[in-house]
This record gives C-alpha cells, structure tokens and sequence, in this order.
C-alpha cells in the first residue's frame, strides 16, 4: 500500500513538473529570481547614475549634447581647424586664412593692438568672428608687466596692468581680484574672450627665467593666487588658462632652446603641481602645457609631446577641460623634432588646442594623419566636442 501512495506521489510531482516545463516555455509564467533581478536593475541604475553623474563633472559636460550636434554637421576639415589657435597673420590675410582654413581661434600680440583705437580693435575682431563658421576663440596673453599685449596701448588703457607681485604688495589678494576684474573688463569690452594667464608656475629665484611672470611666492600662495584670478574670470564669462604645465620651476627659457628639468615627482607633487590642482579644483577652464622635458614624467618627450604628462593631468589630476600647446613653432619644440612638423605627436599626446604659428602646414600634416590612420578620427572627435562645448559655455557660439 505504501509503495501504491509512492508511487502515485512521484507521478504527480513529474507531471507537474511536464506541465511547469511547458507554460514556461509557452511564456504563460516565467520562474524568477526576485532578487537576482532586482540586482541587475540596480546595477543598471548605477552605470546610468555613474554616467549622468560624469557629465555633470565635466568641466563642459552639460554642453556636449549641443557640441555633439554641431560635430556631427562638420568635416574633417572643419573639426581639425578648430584644434588650432593660430598666430594672427600680420601682413593682411587674416580673413582669407579665415575663409579658407578655418582656425577655431587667434592669438593676438603686441603688434595686433600697437597704436589701434579701441573701436579699430572692437571692429578688427568683428571682421574676424563675422568671416568664420564657428565663432573663434581671441585670445591674447595680458599677465602683467612685461607681457601686456593690450594694456600697453595707451588708446586701450589708461595704464599697463602690473605683475602679480607688485599687485599683491599694493593689496593682497583683494588686489589680485581687483586686478584681475579689471583685465576681464577691458579685454570683454574689445570682444577678446580668452586671456592666456594666469602663471601658475612656482618661482622665488629672482635668476629663474619665469621668476618676473610669476607670482614670485611659495607653492601654496601662487595657489591662492590662482583661485583667486580664476573665480574671477568664472564670474566674468572671460576664458582663462592655467600655464605652464607642470610647472616651469627654474627652466631656461623654451622659446629659445629646449629645456630638461631634472626635479623629482616628490618635488613636483609637493612644490609645482599645487597650484595647477587649486586651479583645477576652482574650475580652471584649460591648461597650457610646456615644452620642457620633465624627465620624472617622460625623459625623451617635451612635455606638451607627452602622452604620460597628459595622463598625469587627466588622469591623476581629473581635469576635464581643454588641454593646449604652448606655440609649436617655439625652439624647445622645432630644435627637438629637428624642425619636422611636430602636430601629429601633439594631437595623439592628447592636448585639444595646439597654438601654431604655421597655421596651413600644421592643419594639412594632421589631417593627412587622419586619412592615413595615424590618428583617430575619435581622437579628433573628443577634442573638438570639448572645444564647441568650452565655446559654448563662454557664449562664444
């Protein structure tokens, strides 16, 4: 009788089982794991709440879908004209430059201004933002003392602007900001949106090349320097650049010859990286970097060639702003590479600008490299959509 109930009990059990089987199959219920599925829905949640979260962070990020848009209207000729801030021509050209190769910005100098009114200047740089597809960037270098492309034009200015260290002599850092709400003013008023500075660069040796441009203070004071002016210009919608990364310390001078720094990462991470992090941390919109050989990051690169330098400020430091060239027509640059076109190498280091006073020769090496695959397209891609949505943070575009 007990084996009867057996038996009759396991025929049941395998024909619910045939009967559970086939509704699965027929999708009439499905056997679930409430919490397994539950996980994989929290994860996705996660990986959605990371990457919404990174936009946020960008620096730029809640502008890329608008630069995202443009992107995708350009050519590879357009896209590559924007990763340059080219030297403004000074025999007449520059709306035929303009026209046809389509630089993303100039850099104006000394000259550019010299003896200009300031409704000359204002309509100068009119001509150059009606003439161009994608509003540039007009950038100039207005540090103080001796670098002063604007301030020294008395039509301009009704006086040079000082160093920073004269400045914070007069008035602390309340000068500073003083200081640097003037230069915004006066630069906005012309329709220049960039302003190269400010130096970052630790120096207190009166000897050393950057010493004069610099703050002239130890590292954590140049770093009080530097949020100061960059909060500034944050408030006033004036493009700012931190410079010279990673930090110029006692080099000779690049614009002449190369430049090897032999400091160790210990010196660089307590002395020359601060103020480069304060500036980060405070919303430093790019960052130039220099041609000096740091031999502690990369001992064969100049350091604007240097893809573990670019890593150290990506990467490490988390900036996620616009990384640009010193001018790749400098000696530090074309004595190294033995004057062959030293573009390509920029471009895959993984800076977004290069500053380039062989504007056409620059433009054509780097797209060729894009047609014959020594760079990606992707990489074009990614700088050009920080550069339109640094463009239109500053309502540039």
């Amino acid at each position: 009788m007990k084996k009867k109930v057996l038996l009759i009990i396991l025929v049941i059990l395998v024909m619910i089982f045939f009967v559970s089987v086939f509704l699965y199959k027929k999708g009439i219920f499905k056997i679930t794991n409430n919490d397994h599925l539950n996980e994989i829905d929290d994860k996705k949640e996660e990986i959605k709440s990371k990457e919404q979260d990174k936009t946020v962070k960008d620096l730029f990020g809640e502008f890329y879908s608008k630069a995202e848009e443009k992107l995708n209207e350009m050519s590879i000729e357009d896209k590559v004209g924007q990763m340059f801030l080219s030297r403004c021509p000074s025999d007449g050209t520059e709306i035929t430059e303009i026209t046809n190769l389509n630089p993303g910005g100039y850099v104006l100098f000394g000259r550019d201004f010299k003896d200009k009114t300031k409704l000359e200047v204002i309509n100068k740089i009119k001509s150059y933002q009606n003439a161009s597809k994608i509003p540039m960037l007009i950038a100039v270098d207005e540090e103080g003392d001796s670098v002063v492309r604007v301030s020294s034009n008395r039509n301009l200015s009704s006086y040079t602007f000082k160093s920073p260290q004269e400045v914070y002599k007069s008035g602390g850092y309340e000068a500073i900001r003083k200081d640097a709400t003037e230069k915004c003013d006066l630069l906005l008023s012309l329709g220049i949106n960039l302003n190269l500075a400010p130096v970052c660069d630790v120096s207190t040796n009166p000897n050393d090349y950057m010493y004069y441009r610099s703050f002239g203070s130890d590292a954590n004071k140049t770093a009080e320097f530097v949020k100061n002016v960059i909060e500034v210009c944050n408030s006033k919608g004036m493009g700012s650049t931190l410079k010279h990364f990673p930090g110029y310390g006692s080099n000779t001078d690049t614009h002449s010859d190369i430049s090897i720094d032999k400091k160790t990462k210990e010196q660089y991470e307590n002395v020359d990286l601060i103020p480069f992090k304060e500036g980060i941390k405070n919303g430093a919109q790019s960052i130039l970097v220099s041609h000096n050989i740091v031999q502690c990051y990369d001992n064969t690169l100049p350091s604007s060639l240097s893809k573990p330098v670019h890593e150290l400020l990506r990467n490490t430091l988390g900036f996620t702003g616009i990384i640009i060239t010193d001018d790749l027509s400098m000696k530090g640059i074309t004595n190294y590479t033995d004057g062959k076109n030293a573009a390509i190498l920029a471009v895959n280091a993984g800076n977004d600008i290069l500053i380039s006073s062989d504007l056409k020769n620059d433009k054509d090496a780097v797209i060729n490299a894009v047609k014959n695959g020594d760079i990606l397209e992707d990489t074009i891609n990614l700088a050009v959509r920080r550069i339109l949505a640094w463009k239109y943070s500053l309502n540039i575009i």
